[in-house]
């Protein structure tokens, strides 16, 4: 089997698999208490009549499966329905919110996985060293640490207190320039990376002392190969396999998951959007937003097979 066959079996195979997730996403939600219809009812003046015909304009009023049905319908065609709280079209309101979401995750991304790498890379190397031993003090205090707690925390010192950088938002009012969403992406993509940037680097520290005590590893330094030679070009390329499905099932959780984040810092993305939707219970939102989660994961985990052949020499798919 080749690489070709492999990627279309595994398209194929992800079909059922994201059919049923919906069924039981679609099933939870509309099972939950309350609805979506409880935002009307707290307003004075709205009569048992008038909730029934929004209830029956919106589709409410329909067995769940035949709701599931028209939405199933709908989705494949890349309709993803109206939102119940704003009457905007769903995929309108992602499709506006999902820049800001890329740039901050793309960006926490970027900075964890730039530290985490030679940082694991370099307390492996000097082990029980007091690199490794900071190193490895910092990276238990960092992925143990609650995040809204961080930002909360560094919020009041930088911009509070201090009045270094924003304190909310994407950009100021009558600015907006490169340097002005810099300064609004400098915290929230920070504390976005600090606890991947932890497990990431404690993963990659681990993987490298199992790689060092390798036979073939031995067999390279006796040959009189260059410390770094051994490191970098036998050691690291091994090292990295399973770093990579660590770090690529995070990456789909930090690009379609920011939520503490972006709430904490009024931050415009899919991760806001998803806590707005979910306190008005809009389930054609929610349900948009969850498929796309479930969708980038079962993308990534593909992805990542196809990795592992470029970086593992030995894996095949044939």
């Amino acid at each position: 089997m080749n690489l070709t066959t492999f990627i279309v079996k595994r398209v194929l195979a992800a079909v059922p698999l994201l059919l049923g997730i919906s069924i039981i996403l679609f099933g939870v939600l509309h099972l939950a208490p309350g609805g979506p219809l409880d935002v009307y009812a707290d307003i004075p003046g709205v009569s048992h009549e008038a909730l029934e015909n929004i209830k029956r304009e919106l589709g409410l009023d329909q067995p769940v499966p035949v709701q599931y049905v028209k939405w199933l319908g709908a989705a494949v065609r890349g309709q993803w329905g109206y939102s119940i709280r704003t009457g905007r079209a769903v995929a309108k309101d992602i499709r506006e919110r999902m820049p800001a979401t890329f740039l901050l995750g793309g960006t926490a991304f970027v900075l964890a996985l730039a530290a985490a790498l030679p940082l694991g890379v370099l307390s492996a190397v000097r082990q029980y060293s007091l690199l490794d031993y900071t190193f490895t003090f910092l990276s238990f205090i960092g992925f143990s640490m609650p995040i809204f707690w961080l930002a909360l925390m560094l919020q009041s010192l930088f911009a509070v207190h201090w009045q270094l950088l924003p304190s909310a938002g994407m950009y100021t009012i009558g600015d907006g320039g490169f340097a002005d969403r810099l300064r609004h992406l400098a915290l929230p993509a920070s504390i976005l990376s600090v606890a991947y940037m932890a497990s990431w680097g404690r993963f990659t520290r681990a993987s490298m002392l199992d790689v060092f005590g390798l036979d073939y590893i031995r067999t390279a330094r006796a040959k009189g190969l260059g410390e770094r030679t051994v490191i970098y070009r036998h050691a690291l390329r091994n090292a990295l396999v399973p770093v990579i499905t660590i770090v690529a099932l995070d990456f789909a959780g930090m690009i379609s998951g920011a939520v503490i984040t972006e709430t904490i810092f009024a931050w415009p993305g899919m991760g806001r959007l998803f806590i707005e939707s979910m306190n008005g219970r809009d389930y054609p939102v929610l349900m948009a937003l969850l498929m796309i989660g479930s969708f980038a994961l079962v993308a990534i985990n593909l992805i990542t097979d196809i990795v592992y052949s470029i970086v593992d020499a030995r894996i095949r798919y044939d």
